[in-house]
């Protein structure tokens, strides 16, 4: 796709890291017009370093997906400098781990504004230009954890199927304009998510929390997972990509094996049953992990006793 006036506009939220940026840039190199937007600018250095490497150009506007205004007045720039928008990549968002009780109320709530309503925010202001030009994509970027719950998870999960019902309801809704929404649901990729741009319950560490040696067992457990994890990130742009050039693409879409794998034994098996699979994977290592819990147990009451002495 070379770059021009027939090149499709592209509008992708979360580019400062992770599948935003590496979607960004490989679109860009392919001929898109990107617009790729983030929180905070200061920021973007690793993407246009991305962009440039590759060879392509970029649009980097200001957009927190949370704030109406902000999402109005970077949709009106596109508006005003390219006069539409072809296709809207809603990838921003982050996953808050935590057992529910460990988890504030305003922990769960900022879930939801940025996963959920922040998704809303963006689409709502975006349609309209779709709906002038008749046509258009949405490309909503869903998880695993949106049809597959797992423990101390359970926030990120309900924010992730509420994304699945919005958009299988929204597919219907725009047909008749002829908008494509559609769904990528990844499974687990190295990236920052899991690292620098990691959030735990604000109660995650704290080791009265009846959740303690969970939390800790289940940070161990995934962190384990995620390192030996050697899938390319960059196959969430690949499908994007291949969705944007797609006349009919599926509505669902999972770029890796494992997760298709998932998807379908989540369809089939009785729930008792995935259940227990799903208990079993989680639960596998907890008696050591206890042991090593059980071993620093001592230098925690001697902390909180220090701690106790010193409010009193």
């Amino acid at each position: 796709m070379s770059q021009s006036s027939h090149s499709p506009v592209v509008l992708i939220t979360g580019c400062s890291s992770g599948f935003g940026l590496l979607t960004a840039a490989r679109l860009a190199a392919k001929g898109c017009t990107v617009v790729a937007t983030m929180r905070d600018l200061r920021k973007e250095g690793n993407l246009i370093s991305e962009v440039n490497r590759r060879g392509g150009t970029v649009e980097v506007l200001p957009m927190d997906v949370t704030d109406k205004q902000s999402v109005m007045r970077a949709v009106e720039r596109i508006r005003m400098g390219h006069g539409r928008i072809d296709v809207l990549v809603n990838n921003a968002g982050y996953g808050i781990g935590g057992f529910f009780e460990d988890l504030t109320d305003e922990e769960i709530r900022a879930q939801m504004e940025t996963n959920f309503f922040g998704v809303q925010n963006v689409t709502r202001a975006v349609i309209p230009l779709m709906r002038q030009c008749r046509r258009g994509k949405i490309i909503n970027v869903s998880s695993v954890a949106g049809f597959s719950a797992s423990p101390s998870f359970s926030a990120y999960n309900a924010s992730k199927w509420a994304l699945e019902a919005f958009s299988e309801g929204l597919r219907y809704e725009l047909q008749f304009f002829g908008i494509d929404v559609l769904l990528i649901e990844p499974g687990t990729y190295k990236t920052k998510i899991f690292y620098e741009n990691a959030q735990y319950a604000r109660h995650f560490d704290n080791p009265d929390s009846p959740y303690f040696i969970w939390s800790q067992h289940l940070r161990r457990k995934v962190m384990a997972y995620v390192n030996d994890c050697h899938k390319d990130p960059e196959e969430i742009g690949i499908m994007v990509e291949k969705l944007i050039r797609a006349k009919n693409p599926p509505f669902r879409n999972i770029p890796d094996i494992e997760s298709q794998v998932l998807y379908w034994l989540r369809r089939i098996l009785p729930f008792r049953v995935y259940s227990a699979m799903i208990r079993m994977f989680f639960m596998e290592g907890f008696s050591k992990s206890r042991s090593v819990e059980a071993d620093h147990a001592p230098m925690r009451s001697e902390r909180n006793s220090s701690m106790s002495a010193q409010v009193r």
